[in-house]
C-alpha cells in the first residue's frame, strides 16, 4: 500500500477535539446537584434562587469544559447556545407552573353543574353556583367586539399597505401605534364618558365597544405584516392581466394572506377576552343570567374571577370558583388558538407540484 493511501486513511487533523453529545446534560445535572447543595447549605428557601444558581453554574461549567477540550472559540459558541436554552427555560417554567397551579386548583369545582348554572341567589361564602352567566356574557361581548373591530382593523391595514400614501397614511399609522399602547382602563373611561353624556346605564354592548377599541390596533398591525409578506409579483401578474386593483386585493392578496390574518384576529380576541377593567366600569357585573347585551348589566369571565377572588376572604367556595373560572378562561383561549391554527392550515395557499 502506498504512503498516499495510508495518509488518506488517517483522521483529519483540521478538526479539533469535540465534546460528546451528552456533555450538556451532564453539566446541567451537575449544576443542579451543586446548586441544591449550595441552597441547602445556605438555607435558601426559594426554589427560584436555586434555579438561578444552577443556571449560572451551568453557563460557567459549559464554558470551562468546552474551553479545555474544544478551545475558547467553540466555548463561546456553546455559551451562546446555552444562553438560548436558559432563556427558553425561564420562559417555559413560569408558564408550566401557572397552568399546573390553575388546573390543580380549578378542577375542585369544575363540573357540568358549574358550567350550566349562574350564581343567582347563592352567596359568595356558600358553595354552589356556576359561571354560565359569565360565559354567556363573555361570548356576547367578545363576539360583538370582534364584529366591530376585526373588519375595521383589516380594512385599515389594507388601506395602509395597498393605498396609503402621504400624510393621511402617516397620521393613521401614528394613531394606530398610539392606540397599541393605550391601557385598557383608558378605553373603558372613554366609553364611560359617552355613557355619562347620554345618561346610559351599564350594559354589555358598552364593554364590547371598549374591547373593540383595544382589539383594532392589534388586528391592524398583524394584518399589515401579513399583507406585506405577499410577493409583489402576484399583484403585478394580476394587474398585468387587466384585473382591477380592488379585485386583485380581493382574489389574490387576501386569499394568500388569509391564514396569517385569521391568526392575528384570533390572537387579538384572546387578548381582549381577559380584560377586566373596561368590563368592570361599563358592564358592572350581574349574578343572574342576562342574554341581552344591549340592556342591563352583564357578567363576564374576567370580572367574575375578580369578584370571586375579591370576596374570597374566609370563603373557600368563592376562592375555588375563581380558580375554576380561570381554568375555563384558559381553556377558552387555548381553543381559540387551536381554531386559528386549523383555519390557517385550511386556508393556506395550495402549491401544486
Amino acid at each position: 500500500m502506498s504512503h498516499a493511501a495510508v495518509a488518506d486513511k488517517r483522521p483529519s487533523t483540521l478538526r479539533g477535539a469535540s465534546l460528546p453529545k451528552w456533555t450538556p446534560w451532564a453539566v446541567a445535572l451537575g449544576s443542579i446537584a451543586v446548586a441544591c447543595g449550595i441552597g441547602a447549605a445556605a438555607g435558601l428557601s426559594s426554589h427560584v434562587q436555586w434555579g438561578v444558581i444552577a443556571a449560572l453554574l451551568f453557563l460557567i461549567g459549559t464554558y470551562v469544559v468546552a474551553a479545555q477540550v474544544e478551545g475558547r472559540r467553540q466555548a463561546k459558541d456553546r455559551i451562546a447556545t446555552s444562553l438560548v436554552w436558559v432563556a427558553f427555560l425561564l420562559a417555559v417554567i413560569p408558564l408550566v407552573s401557572l397552568v399546573w397551579t390553575t388546573v390543580a386548583r380549578g378542577v375542585k369545582v369544575l363540573d357540568i353543574y358549574f358550567l350550566t348554572h349562574s350564581m343567582g341567589i347563592v352567596a359568595d361564602s356558600q358553595p354552589g353556583g356556576g359561571i354560565y352567566h359569565a360565559i354567556l356574557g363573555s361570548l356576547e361581548q367578545v363576539g360583538l367586539a370582534t364584529v366591530i373591530g376585526a373588519p375595521i382593523g383589516v380594512l385599515t391595514a389594507i388601506y395602509l399597505v395597498e393605498y396609503g400614501r402621504g400624510r393621511l397614511a402617516q397620521a393613521v399609522t401614528f394613531f394606530v401605534d398610539v392606540m397599541t399602547g393605550i391601557p385598557s382602563i383608558v378605553a373603558g373611561l372613554f366609553i364611560l364618558s359617552l355613557m355619562l353624556i347620554f345618561k346610559m346605564q351599564p350594559f354589555g354592548f358598552a364593554g364590547s365597544l371598549a374591547l373593540a377599541i383595544l382589539m383594532m390596533p392589534v388586528v391592524v398591525r398583524s394584518t399589515e405584516e401579513m399583507l406585506k409578506l405577499v410577493p409583489n409579483e402576484l399583484r403585478e401578474a394580476s394587474l398585468a392581466l387587466g384585473v382591477p386593483k380592488w379585485r386583485t386585493i380581493l382574489k389574490v392578496v387576501l386569499p394568500t394572506s388569509i391564514g396569517g390574518i385569521t391568526t392575528g384576529v384570533m390572537l387579538a380576541i384572546a387578548r381582549i377576552a381577559g380584560e377586566t377593567a373596561p368590563v368592570l366600569l361599563l358592564v358592572f357585573g350581574n349574578r343572574f343570567i342576562n342574554a341581552n347585551p344591549f340592556e342591563g348589566a352583564q357578567q363576564s369571565l374576567p370580572l367574575y374571577i375578580y369578584q370571586q377572588y375579591a370576596n374570597s376572604a374566609g370563603a373557600n367556595a368563592a376562592y375555588d370558583r375563581a380558580w375554576a373560572a380561570s381554568l375555563t378562561l384558559i381553556a377558552f383561549v387555548m381553543i381559540l388558538n387551536l381554531v386559528a391554527r386549523g383555519i390557517a392550515r385550511w386556508k393556506a395557499p395550495k402549491t401544486g407540484r
